[in-house]
């Protein structure tokens, strides 16, 4: 996992508004958008404070949150050309976590900023930000995908995040790859990684 992470440097004003649930002026996430990314991010601060990280981390945790989705209802064709080259053959709902992190990357740090950019792929390089913020995306009470089930996941955490992770790691493999999909070189990398925790 990642080792990048919080240091003692002064969170950014955007972050430190962002944890407050005050988004840039150039957010492009609706109404409905953002009463997610808010479900994230309340998720996001109870495990943080859970894991008894300090307040600064419980703000790191919590900004990411709120920022996962920031350029959710951007329009894919502006985003593609500002993504690194690595990203752009990805559809167009895809675009939103890698065009995110270039716009933050002067506002946060490093492993901020890799949690957001690969919120949806998955990255075998997430530290525990990256898997709870992946984590925290599928499993926030919004979502419509089997609600007991991840019900049961959420009372787990964030005690048992690593087993989490790799359960709901493996459980979107399945969905992808059952479906005949081709899965992205950073998803296919953190499967194996998963599986290679087990053996």
């Amino acid at each position: 996992m990642s080792a990048a992470g919080s240091t003692d440097a002064p969170l950014s004003p955007l972050v430190e508004a962002a944890a407050r649930g005050e988004l840039p002026s150039w957010a492009a996430a609706g109404n409905k958008r953002r009463a997610h990314m808010g479900r994230v991010a309340a998720l996001m601060r109870e495990w943080a404070q859970a894991l008894g990280l300090p307040p600064r981390d419980v703000t790191r945790w919590t900004a990411t949150g709120w920022l996962h989705d920031v350029l959710r209802e951007a329009d894919p064709d502006e985003l593609r050309p500002h993504v690194p080259l690595l990203f752009r053959p990805l559809p167009g709902k895809l675009l939103h976590g890698p065009a995110a992190a270039v716009r933050l990357k002067d506002e946060m740090d490093g492993e901020m900023c890799e949690a957001i950019q690969y919120h949806t792929l998955g990255s075998p390089r997430f530290g525990r930000l990256g898997r709870a913020l992946y984590l925290a995306d599928f499993l926030e009470p919004g979502r419509t995908f089997d609600p007991e089930y991840t019900e049961s996941l959420r009372a787990r955490m964030p005690g048992d995040l690593d087993a989490i992770f790799r359960e709901v790691v493996r459980l979107r493999w399945t969905h992808i790859t059952g479906k005949g999909g081709t899965a992205h070189p950073e998803t296919q990398a953190l499967y194996e990684q998963v599986e290679s925790e087990e053996s």
